[in-house]
C-alpha cells in the first residue's frame, strides 16, 4: 500500500503541471491535534495565489474521490518559499553554489546549525563552504538542509 504522500504526490503532479509549476514536495504530518496534507508548489517568476488556489480545487476533488485518507485533515498548497527544505539529490545539484543553512542533530563544535554556500553533495553528506574552509556534514548528523536568503 502506497503511503499517503506517494498517493497524493501521483493525483497532484499532472494538475500541478498542467497549471505550469512543479510540485516541489508533499507532507502529512500532525500538528496541535489536526492532520494537515500540504503540498508545495514551485514555478519559474514565483508562485501566486491564484496558482495555489486552481491547484487546491482540481487537487481537493481529486483526493475526494480517490479517498486515500481515513478521518478529517485539512489540506493546503503553497509555494515551497525562497528558504526551503532541499531533501533529493536534485534538490542539491539544482541548487550547487547557493547560500545553504545545515542544521544538526546534535551539536558540532557547539553548535547545531551553520551557514554557508553548498559545495557538494556525495551520498547523502553535505559539504558547505564557509568562512574559506570547507565542512563536511554526514547524512546521518543532518536535521536538515534548507537554502538561505541573503540581503
Amino acid at each position: 500500500m502506497k503511503k499517503v504522500t506517494e498517493l497524493t504526490a501521483e493525483l497532484a503532479a499532472p494538475v500541478v503541471a498542467a497549471q505550469g509549476c512543479e510540485l516541489w514536495d508533499v507532507e502529512y504530518v500532525k500538528e496541535a491535534g489536526t492532520w494537515y496534507l500540504r503540498l508545495y508548489i514551485d514555478k519559474e517568476g514565483g508562485v501566486s495565489i491564484d496558482d495555489c488556489e486552481a491547484i487546491s480545487r482540481r487537487v481537493s476533488d481529486l483526493l475526494d474521490e480517490a479517498d486515500p485518507i481515513e478521518g478529517s485533515y485539512t489540506f493546503e498548497v503553497s509555494s515551497a518559499g525562497a528558504e526551503r527544505p532541499l531533501k533529493r539529490p536534485s534538490d542539491f545539484e539544482r541548487f550547487m553554489g547557493s547560500p545553504i543553512t545545515v542544521r544538526l542533530y546534535k551539536t558540532k563544535d557547539g553548535r547545531k546549525e551553520f551557514s554557508g554556500t553548498l559545495a557538494g553533495y556525495e551520498n547523502g553528506a553535505v559539504l558547505l563552504d564557509t568562512d574559506g574552509q570547507t565542512l563536511r556534514f554526514e547524512k546521518a548528523e543532518i536535521a536538515l538542509v534548507r537554502l538561505r536568503v541573503e540581503f
